[in-house]
């Protein structure tokens, strides 16, 4: 606990240089240049008469050092095309894997024995994302909008699609093309830029993801609990720095792109008029906490070292039990961040560019991550019901407006209680890396606190006093739009319905005995329910992970299909039986995990297209099929929070690490948001998010609708 770390100041500039140049010779080593040296070296002598020796070792040095570079940049391009093979994915578990496979498998295996890469050190070697194919991409959009586009719509969309095609598409296809050879990513940037910082949404609750506490919190201490998990945190930025993480691989073997790590911390959107900004910063020795309306600057490190739990938990506790008044105006300046992007640039060009102001908002949006500390407790357990449950999801995602930073790339938040939560802004990286951090964050946290609930530990170092942060926020017409934003998201709050359901029937274990991915048997309940509520179906996102490549995100599994919908119709018509629609839902979900493989190499739809309409609208091309494919809201947002993404603990052994997973909004505020989280074999977590003001929906009935659908689909397979 009383762990010393060092800041970044301490690591020289020598260090980076190492890490830096370990990355760029992977999967050579460093050491490797001496050996063609030593080759090289026996060519050169003996010394002809006239030369100098050190002049010839010189020479000795250089030639090697060029062989040694390109001998390092063709290994990496060899080891680039053993990423590429599918078959690592594609083969089933269980069954033998082909010769090339088990070929793969060994040159990965002995390459990552022989020479143990950084966290970093695949990311160079993982290949590039491709364009797919334009005569794929829209034989595959057509049979998505099927299920639910009538006959006149269809058959216009399909005119369009092929006019495309064969005209506009195939210029804007090459420019993909083109692009591709020369960038990381032909989407990731575009993707960024026009998907997220271009949104003049409210980034309260439209791109806030939320991740949840275990159920079973080891103190009831709020500074404990807040101290321990920042230093933990902290730790933790220390080691994607000092790139100490281990790389990250699925199929245990093969590796993913872990870049966004890098933007974990330290990380801010800026807003501006048309489109904001993403600025991450080296380094940051100080955290921001907010607490009863009140900004204070919170300094963790002393003498180049990060303080220690107990240490952070004094100044912590000096906040707590701070009798600091504040405006009302200050009370409610975070709610700013949750505001209209365009006012909220806007409202900072004018009020908060200069002065006190500048250098209070300069503390906050420069701290390694914001930390709130509600006063309010957070209940919850696994006894709760779905209102109350939620209501503790609700907190972390909305909070009351103006407690959550929602600029930072994540806000820590602890109840009065000491139980916590993550709520993290979605542009610099998506919920699996968030989720993966939080989970290691609070099971290292779990041992750190004695039975009383207290930090083991001691000060050794006594930290100076926070600092609150002052603001000038006299003028009426600043006063009078930081009002304007904070009623605009009490109205979203009260707009906003969220229900979390613990399903206690089965997990993951019975779907996993019935032969179909656990996550298409879930996705088929989705689909059911929401045609037996709605009589309708719908567009249906589902996130599939594109990390195999590198600046890989994700990319969309289109779960309405063809398939689903004729199995979800066929479970309420008399006209089939029981065997006939296990068979249709066995179909379905076939169909659906060759669409999960589909979009995780890269072959789905959405981002294909989104990547020709942006080509098109830089060409100055308006094209009202890409618009229209493009720009069709999502009226079902799923996603699936991974489980058990550390390998520091068996949950299926350790249920006092029980946790929800987490949630996010609906996208569209006539659709649905569901997150959900197979915690182990027994337990599943549902989360499902609307809006009040649309009268087509209601959160409660789907989430009923799903524990429904779920028991109805386990009874097919019941004899």
């Amino acid at each position: 606990m009383g762990q010393m770390m060092s800041s970044p100041d301490r690591s020289s500039k020598i260090t980076k240089f190492k890490i830096k140049f370990k990355n760029f010779s992977y999967p050579l080593t460093p050491n490797s240049y001496w050996l063609f040296f030593g080759i090289f070296l026996p060519f050169y002598f003996p010394i002809q008469p006239g030369e100098v020796y050190i002049r010839v070792l010189g020479k000795v040095a250089l030639f090697s050092f060029l062989v040694w570079i390109r001998l390092c940049v063709v290994s990496r391009i060899l080891l680039t095309i053993v990423l590429k093979h599918k078959g690592f994915i594609l083969e089933t578990r269980g069954e033998e894997p082909s010769t090339k496979t088990k070929i793969y498998k060994w040159i990965l295996e002995t390459v990552q024995k022989w020479n143990k890469p950084l966290f970093l050190g695949l990311e160079n070697a993982l290949p590039r994302l491709s364009v797919p194919p334009l005569e794929e991409t829209i034989p595959k959009y057509l049979e998505s909008i099927r299920p639910f586009t009538d006959d006149e719509n269809y058959s216009r969309i399909s005119k369009e699609a092929e006019t495309f095609q064969k005209e506009l598409g195939k210029k804007l296809q090459r420019k993909l093309v083109f692009k591709s050879w020369k960038a990381e990513s032909y989407v990731a940037d575009w993707w960024e830029e026009f998907h997220y910082l271009k949104s003049r949404d409210p980034l309260m609750y439209g791109t806030s993801i939320y991740m949840s506490d275990n159920i079973n919190c080891p103190t009831k201490s709020q500074s404990a609990r807040a101290a321990n998990l920042v230093s933990l945190m902290l730790q933790y930025r220390e080691k994607i720095r000092t790139q100490q993480l281990e790389p990250i691989y699925t199929r245990e073997i093969i590796p993913i792109s872990v870049s966004p790590y890098q933007k974990l911390f330290n990380t801010t959107r800026i807003p501006g008029i048309a489109a904001d900004k993403l600025v991450n910063i080296e380094e940051s020795k100080h955290i921001a906490v907010l607490h009863k309306g009140c900004y204070y600057k919170v300094d963790v490190y002393h003498n180049d070292h990060l303080l220690n739990p107990v240490e952070l938990q004094h100044q912590l506790k000096e906040i707590l039990e701070s009798k600091q008044t504040t405006s009302s105006a200050e009370r409610h300046i975070a709610s700013l961040t949750g505001w209209n992007r365009t006012k909220w640039a806007e409202v900072r060009d004018k009020y908060f560019a200069n002065g006190i102001n500048k250098e209070s908002l300069d503390v906050i949006e420069t701290s390694a991550f914001v930390v709130s500390l509600d006063d309010e407790p957070y209940i919850y357990n696994l006894k709760s019901s779905p209102t109350e449950y939620g209501q503790y999801g609700k907190q972390l995602l909305v909070g009351n407006g103006h407690n959550r930073w929602f600029d930072k790339s994540f806000n820590l938040c602890v109840g009065s209680n000491g139980k916590a939560g993550l709520l993290a802004e979605h542009t610099w990286g998506d919920g699996n890396i968030v989720s993966h951090f939080f989970e290691e964050c609070i099971i290292d946290d779990y041992h750190c606190y004695d039975e009383k609930g207290n930090l083991k530990g001691q000060i050794e170092y006594k930290p100076k006093n926070v600092s609150k942060l002052k603001w000038e926020l006299d003028d009426d017409e600043l006063k009078s739009l930081i009002s304007e934003a904070g009623k605009a998201a009490e109205e979203l709050i009260n707009n906003v319905d969220h229900r979390v359901a613990i399903h206690k029937q089965f997990g993951r274990g019975f779907m996993k005995s019935c032969k179909v991915s656990p996550d298409a048997f879930i996705q088929m309940a989705f689909q059911l329910a929401h045609y037996r509520q709605h009589k309708k179906f719908c567009l249906t996102y589902e996130p599939a992970m594109t990390r195999l490549f590198r600046k890989g995100r994700t990319e969309t599994i289109r779960s309405c299909t063809n398939e689903s919908s004729a199995w979800a119709k066929s479970m309420d018509d008399k006209n089939f039986n029981k065997r006939e629609r296990l068979e249709l839902f066995k179909t379905a979900c076939q169909k659906h995990q060759k669409l999960y493989l589909d979009a995780m190499y890269g072959k789905g739809v959405d981002r294909h297209l989104f990547a020709l309409q942006v080509s098109a609208q830089q060409n100055k091309a308006d094209c009202n099929f890409l618009n229209e494919a493009v720009n069709e809201p999502f009226m079902l947002m799923t996603t699936h929070i991974p489980h058990s993404q550390t390998p520091k603990t068996d949950h299926s052994k350790n249920e006092f690490l029980i946790s929800a997973g987490g949630g996010m909004s609906s996208g569209s505020p006539k659709g649905y948001g569901i997150s959900y989280f197979p915690f182990n074999d027994e337990l599943l977590f549902l989360h499902v998010t609307s809006l009040k003001s649309c009268e087509r929906t209601d959160a409660e009935a789907l989430l009923n609708g799903i524990i429904k659908a779920l028991s109805d689909i386990k009874n097919l397979f019941e004899k």
